[in-house]
């Protein structure tokens, strides 16, 4: 009997099943495999340029492969939006979803001065986009289909909209930020904190002026107050490792409080960004998606 040399160990271990091979299937499918091309409909990605006080904030729309109408999201960043969750949006498309991010007014490019009182008017900007049938039947967005998902302070603005716009099939949230609470530290401590999270991407504003308006809207801002109208809300509010933690499950515990039982939360070990879950976190909300299609 010839002696195991190390390539026939290779070779007859590449003839056996490998278990830890089949853990990508655990993962839902859109994550790590791409839909089958439609040449009729194929997958695409159109700029949009979307009115909203008397400006054009611009967009981009992944539009998913298939004739549709698809179930949508509306992705909004935070701040100032250096992670735009963009592989979130890819694979929310290879799963059937057509997603929308956009651009704040005075951020990245968008025409205006930056105000947090605006972050909300232009995602309610966004959800009336989807929602002219003229653009839903371009984008082959279904208008009845709508969800808002938001990280850092896009999930401040995706709390305060879901509350409001009673349309929606869902929320979700990912380490959000409750501007309403912060509005509570002195004015210096808001100025710099807003100095340190970088400004180069936003225009016609201060880390003053951001902080006095911080101060001047605390209740409006207080997601707190906006849980009894979140209470029959699809929410999915996902929370890490960053201190921000504390302020979701108030909200979570407000809304059930208030009669809501359709939160779902979720607290995983990672940074703000979710730097080291990534996959995790596709995953967690494809899921959750899945779930709301399969009702709606």
């Amino acid at each position: 009997m010839k002696p195991m040399t190390k390539s026939w160990i290779a070779a007859a271990l590449l003839a056996l099943p490998l278990p830890a091979l089949a853990q990508p299937a655990q993962l839902p499918a859109a994550i790590y495999t791409d839909p089958p091309a439609d040449k009729d409909h194929p997958a695409a990605m159109e700029v949009v340029h979307i009115p909203t006080g008397g400006l054009e904030i611009n967009g981009v729309a992944y539009i998913a492969a298939g004739a549709g109408p698809h179930p949508t999201v509306i992705l909004c960043h935070g701040l100032p939006g250096n992670e735009k969750s963009l592989d979130l949006a890819q694979a929310m498309r290879r799963a059937g979803w057509t997603v929308i991010t956009f651009n704040y007014r005075g951020s990245w490019g968008s025409p205006g001065a930056y105000r947090f009182a605006q972050n909300l008017e232009d995602a309610g900007a966004v959800l009336a986009f989807a929602r002219d049938p003229a653009n839903a039947a371009k984008l082959r967005i279904d208008p009845k289909r709508l969800v808002i998902i938001g990280h850092s302070m896009g999930g401040w603005v995706t709390a305060l909209t879901a509350a409001k716009d009673k349309q929606l099939i869902g929320a979700a949230m990912i380490s959000a930020a409750n501007l309403g609470a912060f509005a509570k530290a002195p004015r210096e401590q808001l100025a710099a904190g807003m100095k340190a999270n970088g400004q180069e991407a936003l225009a016609g504003t201060s880390p003053e002026i951001m902080a006095d308006e911080l101060i001047a809207k605390a209740d409006a801002f207080d997601w707190q107050k906006a849980a009894p109208a979140l209470a029959a809300t699809n929410l999915f509010i996902l929370s890490s490792d960053d201190g921000l933690a504390p302020g979701t499950d108030a909200l979570a515990k407000a809304i059930q409080g208030a009669g809501g039982a359709k939160v779902k939360t979720l607290h995983v070990a990672t940074d703000h960004s979710w730097s080291d879950a990534r996959v995790r976190l596709q995953a967690e909300v494809l899921r959750w998606l899945g779930a709301l299609k399969a009702v709606n």
